[in-house]
């Protein structure tokens, strides 16, 4: 039985992974932890997120320096659903303390600290843990995540993007220096549980943002081994991710060469379902599957690949779950599905 603290319990994704973890037979959730000065100290969890009463009806605990001093050696995992310059900040010490972590911020997404003041607006002022961290993206790096005390767990736009990228980048099948382009769409949820009038669920109508310099885009890239054009898009519902990749293969690969990418890469990872059409957030919305499906033009060697997937589960926090599950040697799927 791990002994787990969930640091920005408050957020959305941080209330997922609450829900998640009261169910897990290996998870004791011990602290819920919020900003300092946070409106939200001392309240009930229940009190915030009230679809949890009688499941988790813990007070909310403000984070602090004594905070820390009083409870981190007794914790086994720390989950940060938190600012990316707190994790930045603190992962390393939580390491030092013999505390595992999975941070669902930016804080270790990048492998280079140069990219942190361009995409995120702060220095990385802990360039050995940042060293250390490993990419989490749970069906393609079991090993990493395995053999490292401090995973960075992807965002919810490059986890559908490299989910329909890898297969492809992997078996070489795209085409050099060609370009690869990502369209995505998320939900209102995505932005986070703070008001704010551009995501206003009555303000939003569905829009790109933040083209050409969105933060995912390095991650994207660095993560495929190829350079994207990323392009986000925001639209009026809650819930749900989609994205959309176009490429241009290599002259020559077949569909049969496409379909054996696919099929190896995911036929034994259960919570990717390789669907025979274009895949839809309501099919996803509410459960930790990524549904992906391709089609492939050969007379112009081009391939399009879709991935849906809930922004706050897979996107977030049940991917963490399966990194926490992996980390233990269970299997990734562990208590996320009923079978």
């Amino acid at each position: 039985m791990q002994k787990v603290a969930i640091i920005g319990a408050s957020g959305y994704a941080g209330a997922e992974l609450v829900g998640l973890l009261s169910k897990h037979s290996q998870a004791q959730i011990c602290h819920l932890v919020v900003s300092e000065n946070s409106s939200s100290e001392d309240k009930l969890f229940s009190d915030l997120h009230g679809r949890f009463k009688g499941i988790c009806d813990l007070p909310l605990q403000a984070f602090s320096s004594t905070w820390f001093d009083q409870y981190a050696a007794d914790l086994d995992v720390v989950f940060f659903a938190t600012p990316h310059e707190f994790s930045a900040d603190w992962a390393q010490a939580f390491v030092e303390a013999g505390v595992k972590v999975f941070d669902l911020s930016g804080g270790f997404r990048l492998k280079d600290a140069a990219d942190y003041p361009k995409y995120y607006g702060f220095e990385h002022a802990n360039t050995d843990a940042l060293a250390t961290a490993k990419y989490g993206l749970a069906e393609w790096q079991q090993e990493d995540i395995a053999n490292t005390n401090l995973i960075a767990v992807p965002g919810c736009y490059p986890t559908a993007s490299l989910l329909c990228l890898k297969p492809l980048t992997v078996n070489r099948l795209v085409l050099e220096n060609s370009l690869v382009v990502v369209n995505g769409i998320s939900g209102v949820s995505g932005a986070g549980r703070s008001a704010s009038l551009a995501t206003n669920f009555n303000e939003v109508s569905l829009k790109a943002y933040n083209v050409l310099q969105h933060r995912h885009q390095p991650e994207i890239s660095q993560e495929a081994a190829i350079e994207v054009v990323f392009n986000p898009h925001l639209a009026p519902y809650k819930r749900g991710l989609l994205a959309t990749v176009t490429l241009q293969v290599n002259a020559g690969v077949s569909n049969a060469q496409i379909e054996q990418a696919f099929t190896q890469a995911y036929s034994d990872k259960p919570l990717v379902r390789l669907v025979t059409s274009w895949p839809e957030i309501g099919n996803v919305a509410y459960t930790p599957f990524a549904d992906v499906h391709w089609q492939f033009d050969e007379a112009k060697q081009v391939v399009v690949v879709s991935c849906a997937i809930d922004n706050l589960l897979k996107g977030a926090a049940s991917q963490a779950v399966q990194c926490f599950n992996i980390s233990l040697g269970l299997a990734s799927e562990y208590s996320l599905l009923n079978s």
